[in-house]
């Protein structure tokens, strides 16, 4: 189904799948592992084999707010997705103030549902010199789990 398009026709260029279909997790950095005895690990024996229990997937795995007035307030729902076996918990490291990027989530487990994370942004210009009258706020937030630190990144056009 892949070397047809919709109408029948042979395909003239290959289909790219999305890299949550590819089995890929980008943008991520992998921590040390520690033994946490009361991380919720499952004991089931066709599991056992299995190192990596937890995976999270960000949908979307980027934020692009696109071309921004200065001095208006801008949100988007970003999903934190659990799709491995274990609970897990995560906490977000908030971008520092100078981007105008926030964070808000509810902390706490995600036990094979997701939650959503609401990405804010106070679209401001912060260079002094003479942009043309757009400036791009570009940033990675880090979103720490037991097992990786995930980067969302997010990027912005301030008019």
């Amino acid at each position: 189904s892949l070397m047809v398009d919709v109408t029948g026709q042979t395909r003239k260029e290959k289909v790219i799948l999305p890299s949550y279909l590819q089995g890929k997790k980008p943008n991520t950095i992998p921590n040390k592992k520690i033994e946490d005895p009361a991380s919720g690990k499952v004991s089931i024996s066709s599991l056992a084999t299995r190192q990596d229990l937890t995976n999270f997937h960000l949908i979307p795995p980027r934020v692009t707010f696109g071309v921004l007035k200065e001095g208006c307030t801008y949100a988007t729902i970003v999903i934190m997705k659990n799709v491995g076996v274990n609970f897990s918990r995560f906490r977000v490291k908030q971008p520092p103030p100078h981007t105008g990027l926030r964070v808000i989530y509810t902390p706490g487990p995600v036990a094979g549902l997701q939650v959503e994370l609401e990405i804010e942004i106070f679209a401001m210009l912060i260079g002094g010199k003479d942009t043309g009258g757009l400036e791009e706020v570009s940033h990675d937030i880090e979103i720490l789990t037991e097992t990786e630190t995930l980067l969302l990144p997010v990027k912005a056009n301030i008019l």
